[in-house]
């Protein structure tokens, strides 16, 4: 940061030109956690990626936006890791759909070599919330309506009650990984060193 500032205070600034109130577009949302205590099952990984995709389902939906890849980032207690993605026929803000997107990636690729320590989801290529959208034959739209009406529900809740005011009865399954507060805990938001609201 010294650098930084130092480069600040002999007007070698870098930035581009831009309007004072421009802001750059957001391309994704993700969050990830590194675990209180080693994954060891499929159950643990569900319960972190509900807990994580809901974050970031909950972001989206603060942005008006949506996302048309899924993406999860793995990573081993002994710090080896990998991504893996997935571009989806229609995009969604949906945090169930986003869980079990992501829990489908997982499962495909890790067949549990070692536990697990670390674990993100990440929602890339934003598109407005009201994009126009081609439906298919065999897509259930009402379905999914009926699921963004739920998540925007719970959405007011915690906002008024606080996060912890509506859970998912997983969340229960195991107090030490469900005690995560993964919309508030984990929350950095994407603005520059010097931003001044």
């Amino acid at each position: 940061m010294g650098y930084t500032l130092s480069a600040f205070a002999r007007g070698l600034d870098q930035t581009p030109v831009a309007k004072q109130d421009a802001h750059s577009a957001i391309k994704s949302v993700g969050n990830s956690a590194t675990t209180p205590r080693d994954l060891t099952t499929d159950e643990d990984v569900w319960l972190m990626l509900v807990l994580l995709s809901e974050s970031v389902a909950m972001r989206m939906r603060d942005l008006g936006s949506k996302c048309n890849v899924v993406e999860i980032y793995v990573r081993d207690n002994e710090l080896s890791g990998f991504t893996r993605r997935r571009k989806l026929d229609n995009p969604t803000n949906v945090s169930i759909e986003i869980a079990h997107i992501a829990f489908d990636l997982f499962k495909r690729n890790y067949s549990w070599p070692k536990p697990l320590r670390g674990i993100g989801v990440r929602g890339a290529d934003l598109c407005p919330a009201d994009c126009a959208v081609q439906l298919g034959f065999f897509s259930n739209e009402e379905k999914r309506e009926k699921l963004e009406h739920i998540d925007k529900a719970v959405d007011t809740l915690r906002q008024r009650y606080g996060y912890r005011s509506v859970q998912r009865a997983v969340v229960y399954t195991d107090p030490v990984l469900g005690g995560i507060n993964a919309y508030d805990d984990h929350n950095i938001h994407p603005v520059g060193y010097f931003h001044t609201a």
